[in-house]
């Protein structure tokens, strides 16, 4: 069995939402000369394949590949963070009506997780509550900064007290990464970027005290934790050394909140798995390939089965920590 934690979607037909609203560069897709193209207002951002929008063909590719569910979560990009509230409320379910109608149409191959308007944390609260109770989604993806807001700032404190109660699992994806405008050569933004500002997420998440605030919130993180797992040394001795900058609303060492979230393992390396899985712990590494994108593991799960750990590790990574997880 393998659940992968780390996959995107978006419907094949979407409403031309910067007309509609008659501001900013919402993304729609259009189709043309055989190309799915997602468009930024009137530029274009991104072709796509069908298996970005086509369950039957994500389904066989899933076959192929032996996965046995997806965990469906929006593109970044879709998050709309910077709309009126409203109107990201509007853009958040219908992206919501569409996972949740995918899933219900293959729920032996789907599990799905929402997207909320997280510039109004009433609007988030309230779209996550029909999420889960109405829609019956284990949890959201929530990006690694709200318009520049770090997660650890207290503004989201309601919003996780919320999840927390309704036991709502978050997986947080880097987007709009910090310093992406100085590196845009070289595909930086994606290669050095994402891993920063997943490592910044989950800073601010232990150094604001969200995770001792709310224990039993269940976090996990993308791309094998970004670079949070190898800088770990380096963020305990400034937490050590200048508890005076660090340590001003959460004294407790950040070591140990290790093994209190997850990561994915999205890493490519053998050694780097080997690594996040000596210090992230076992139980904390959930398998997850960025389907269906170039920079994801095109083979979901192949890494791990070729470096011949012993059967339960196996499975705890394959899928046991995933289901942990998602519970």
């Amino acid at each position: 069995m393998k659940i992968d934690i780390h996959t995107h979607i978006m419907p094949d037909k979407m409403p031309n939402w910067a007309q509609k609203f008659g501001y900013g560069d919402f993304i729609h897709l259009e189709h043309r000369n055989c190309k799915a193209c997602m468009m930024k207002g009137d530029k274009l951002f991104r072709e796509v394949e069908d298996n970005c929008f086509e369950p039957t063909l994500r389904m066989k590719e899933m076959d192929e590949t032996n996965v046995t569910i997806q965990v469906l979560s929006t593109i970044p990009v879709l998050f709309n963070y910077w709309a009126k509230p409203k109107d990201g409320l509007e853009t958040s379910r219908f992206l919501n009506d569409h996972i949740a109608n995918t899933v219900f149409k293959n729920p032996d191959r789907f599990i799905a997780l929402g997207t909320v308007p997280l510039q109004d944390i009433d609007l988030a609260i309230s779209e996550m509550e029909r999420c889960v109770v109405e829609l019956k989604m284990p949890g959201l993806e929530i990006g690694s900064n709200i318009n520049g807001i770090n997660l650890g700032d207290p503004i989201f404190f309601p919003f996780y007290k919320r999840a927390e109660e309704l036991g709502c699992s978050l997986f947080i994806h880097p987007w709009e990464m910090m310093g992406e405008q100085q590196m845009q050569q070289y595909w930086l933004p994606w290669l050095v970027g994402m891993p920063a500002e997943t490592s910044r997420a989950i800073c601010s998440m232990i150094f604001g005290g969200v995770m001792e605030k709310f224990p039993k919130l269940k976090l996990a993180f993308a791309h094998g934790g970004g670079s949070f797992p190898a800088t770990i040394g380096r963020i305990e001795h400034g937490f050590n050394v200048r508890p005076d900058l660090v340590a001003i609303d959460n004294a407790i060492n950040p070591k140990k909140y290790i093994g209190k979230f997850w990561i994915d393992s999205l890493v490519h390396d053998e050694k780097a798995m080997q690594f996040i899985i000596d210090v992230m712990g076992e139980n904390a590494v959930c398998l997850g390939s960025d389907y269906p994108f170039p920079l994801g593991e095109h083979h979901p799960g192949k890494l791990i089965e070729e470096m011949n750990f012993n059967p339960s590790l196996t499975e705890k990574l394959l899928f046991q920590n995933a289901l942990n997880w998602l519970a």
